[in-house]
């Protein structure tokens, strides 16, 4: 699984860009599914139809799994006349971070953050006073142009039970989600694999989807943050404790019948899981939850530090838990009850 995350984690996809990692994760799920599509927005929609004789009553329920295939990145406001670019964000990137950060463009063109002085060291100055430096001289042997998007470049890192990369968020998602599809098997519901476009710039990919699909009920699986390094106060989430199952985040309340729905599939196959509150940032479930009528939702989180950084870590243990937690709510016929 390793090898499968650098391949996500290594491709470009800044939001609106994600042509690259959308047909990469299409050669990951192609003879997994009876229908794969792509819809206006991008979004890739992996369907994998019921099969078996355990269906309910009233028939297999329609459930749509989220994981956004877009990554933060940077796009270009203007080249001044000395070559260097200058920029804003696409999705929430945070000023502290980028000093030293190298990027690179959809043309290949590779660059590394700068930032003006400021009145004392320890000042991090805001976006509009960074800049990339490409190497060139002037704005004209400067190869990018108003407009042009960059993605952060780090190379994956193996650190044994642990690994970090760049765009993690939300990469292991789609990693979880195409090993679940490889798991999973035999199915009593009709089950909608949605790898989403533009979710760091407002959930925009998963609102359409899901509105295509009209799911019964549905969960995203995204990153939360972390509470266990030096110096982190009031958040529970450790690496290594298992996914985390989402009771709230700040735009989103859980279904509590989709809560108690995960928590006792976790307990009856003795999956390791943490709950989680989170009050910043939210997910693709928020969209979801709130098309045409109105979708229970959830969310399997797995923990991840230092969250929108160019070093973004999470335990495989958790990952794999993930895996095993998504293929076993999906086994079986959905008891909301």
């Amino acid at each position: 699984m390793k090898q499968l995350l650098q391949r996500l984690t290594e491709t470009f996809g800044p939001s609106g860009h994600e042509d690259a990692i959308r047909d990469l994760i299409r050669k990951e799920v192609r003879g997994l599914a009876d229908e794969i599509r792509t819809d206006a927005l991008g979004n890739l929609v992996v369907r994998k139809r019921p099969s078996g004789e355990r269906h309910p009553k009233d028939g297999p329920r329609k459930i749509m799994l989220a994981a956004h295939m877009d990554e933060i990145g940077l796009a270009v406001t203007h080249v001044d006349n000395k070559g260097f670019v200058h920029f804003t964000s696409v999705g929430w990137v945070y000023p502290p971070n980028l000093p030293g950060s190298r990027v690179r463009f959809m043309n290949g063109t590779a660059g590394v953050i700068g930032l003006e002085p400021t009145d004392h060291a320890s000042d991090v100055p805001p976006l509009d006073r960074m800049f990339i430096d490409v190497g060139a001289t002037s704005s004209r042997d400067c190869p990018v142009k108003t407009g042009d998007v960059a993605g952060f470049e780090r190379p994956f890192l193996d650190l044994g039970k642990r690994v970090a990369a760049k765009s993690m968020d939300d990469r292991i998602g789609c990693a979880v989600a195409i090993e679940a599809l490889r798991k999973l098997g035999r199915t009593p519901n009709d089950i909608y694999f949605v790898f989403t476009t533009q979710e760091e710039v407002g959930t925009r990919g998963a609102q359409t989807s899901a509105y295509g699909i009209d799911p019964d009920l549905g969960f995203s699986i995204d990153v939360t943050g972390w509470g266990d390094t030096p110096g982190m106060r009031n958040f529970e989430i450790a690496l290594g404790k298992g996914p985390a199952i989402k009771i709230r985040d700040a735009g989103m309340l859980s279904d509590p019948r989709i809560v108690k729905w995960m928590e006792r599939t976790a307990k009856k196959n003795r999956i390791a899981y943490q709950r989680e509150v989170l009050t910043d940032g939210t997910t693709d479930a928020r969209a979801m939850q709130l098309v045409r009528a109105g979708v229970p939702v959830g969310c399997v989180s797995i923990p991840c530090r230092y969250v929108h950084t160019a070093s973004e870590m999470v335990d495989m243990g958790d990952v794999e838990n993930a895996v095993k937690l998504v293929v076993a709510l999906l086994r079986a016929p959905v008891n909301l009850g």
